[in-house]
């Protein structure tokens, strides 16, 4: 069951990149908007990538540092996914999916964070 939650998880980081590109694809092409487009297209798709790191860590130490690197671009995702919604620069239900998705996924890795940090003082 854990490695079908891993690949869940997986799963939930490329589609999350997807509609990062999706996001990024709607924005007004204003300087702007594409200082915000190229921000959140490197942050939003390295979300997957660094999963992938995380997912081969050599000791729950790294996996727990690799995790809490794959917070702060989530946080700073949200950031601009925010900064896009109050301006605003889109009105669309995929920002609005996006911006749920984001402080979901942000939900998961703190709580993951936080078991690792309990199972390695055990």
């Amino acid at each position: 069951m854990a490695e079908s939650r891993t690949y869940d998880l997986e799963d939930r980081l490329v589609k999350f990149a997807v509609k990062i590109i999706e996001v990024c694809d709607l924005l007004p092409k204003t300087k702007s908007a594409s200082n915000l487009e190229n921000q959140i297209s490197r942050s939003g798709i390295a979300l997957a990538l660094m999963y992938g790191e995380a997912q081969a860590a050599e000791s729950r130490a790294d996996f727990i540092h690799k995790i809490k690197m794959l917070l702060k671009e989530l946080r700073e995702t949200r950031i601009a996914l925010r900064i896009i919604h109050d301006r605003p620069m889109l009105k669309h239900t995929t920002l609005d999916q996006a911006r749920q998705e984001c402080n979901e996924l942000i939900g998961i890795f703190t709580a993951s964070v936080e078991t690792a940090k309990k199972n390695r003082l055990q």
